[in-house]
């Protein structure tokens, strides 16, 4: 028998790890979750956002649905980080079930994602230390010093959702050759035969 054979039979045989199992046998229902709970963030700024221009509410009155309900929601730094940080982590767990130009976009979700994270780490930091940057009278990230808050999560959301979308359809639909290297079913075309 030769090593490769030798090889795959054992790997056949070990059990997957939980990462193994997230991002090849799971991945598609991990992405599933994880597109779900995306979209309820997305559903909450937009929202608030036709609450804002739409309806003409007053931006503290404009929580979005959630936070209709539960005021305190939007006011929390901690939860906005939480999310931040779960999506972050989200991204990098699920990343090594991606593969060629499905990687490339993910990872550019990552690395803007990374960012939005800094950003409301420095919000959450403010909260903890009751100082705010730059004597503003509430937190402030850097980027809202040019943008309004409002305006700017939800542009971050955005470029954080477009490469994460394209991503998602380079992995459904993989450009030849992509496909044999997959080690999930997320594929929406029978995957080719491996010679």
């Amino acid at each position: 028998m030769s090593t490769s054979a030798a090889c795959s039979i054992e790997a056949a045989d070990r059990k997957l790890t939980w990462m193994e199992k997230l991002n090849g046998p799971w991945h598609k229902y991990s992405l599933w979750i994880y597109t779900a709970i995306v979209l309820a963030h997305w559903m909450e700024h937009l929202a608030q956002t036709t609450q804002i221009y739409l309806l003409g509410w007053p931006i503290p009155d404009s929580r979005g649905v959630v936070g209709l309900w539960i005021p305190w929601v939007v006011k929390s730094e901690a939860l906005h980080y939480g999310y931040a940080i779960v999506m972050l982590i989200a991204f990098w767990i699920l990343r090594t079930g991606f593969v060629g130009q499905s990687y490339r976009w993910w990872m550019i979700a990552f690395w803007i994602q990374f960012w939005h994270h800094i950003e409301h780490a420095l919000l959450q930091g403010q909260a903890i230390f009751h100082h705010n940057l730059f004597d503003s009278p509430v937190p402030v990230s850097i980027v809202q010093l040019v943008i309004p808050r409002v305006e700017l999560h939800l542009f971050y959301n955005t470029i954080v959702f477009i490469p994460m979308v394209i991503a998602m359809f380079y992995h459904m639909f993989p450009l030849p050759g992509e496909v044999p290297h997959q080690g999930c079913s997320c594929a929406w075309h029978p995957r080719m035969a491996k010679a």
